[in-house]
């Protein structure tokens, strides 16, 4: 299936798609798990952060995810805020999605390494995208996190 993403730095977006943005990841966050946990971290409009996301066919957001420059999070550029919306899952977004923000990194930042903390149970999933575990366990929000890491070339 093709998806048309769209990929915008914190200035470029509208007060819509910010709000649709945030909203997702208030409701697959802090609602769906149970986390409280500061969803506003100063991050989201740092000058080089890209937002990337794919509209369903209502107009609204059905997947969203971040990537920070080198710096911001970690060493390398980073990635998060990886969301679904629920009656999105299970159709093969969030692999495509996550495709796509790799070859954005690639081209926003090429030859740096993507750094994640991923909630442990997506080990896997990460996996089949090329990254590796460079971490123990450990808890973040109360929730088990692994760190990872993909070597772009």
């Amino acid at each position: 299936m093709a998806y048309h993403w769209q990929a915008k730095r914190f200035d470029e977006l509208t007060t819509r798609e910010l709000y649709d943005l945030l909203r997702l990841r208030t409701d697959v966050f802090v609602v769906e798990q149970s986390c409280p946990y500061p969803e506003l971290d100063g991050k989201d409009d740092h000058p080089e952060t890209i937002h990337l996301w794919h509209a369903g066919e209502d107009g609204r957001v059905a997947a969203c995810a971040r990537l920070l420059a080198p710096g911001v999070s970690y060493g390398g550029v980073s990635m998060g805020r990886v969301a679904v919306h629920n009656t999105y899952r299970g159709i093969g977004l969030a692999h495509a999605m996550v495709d796509k923000a790799i070859e954005l990194a690639g081209r926003a930042w090429p030859g740096k390494k993507i750094e994640i903390g991923a909630q442990e149970y997506l080990t896997a999933f990460y996996k089949y995208h090329g990254f590796r575990v460079v971490s123990a366990p450990y808890l973040e929000d109360n929730i088990p996190h692994i760190d990872m890491v993909l070597n772009q070339t």
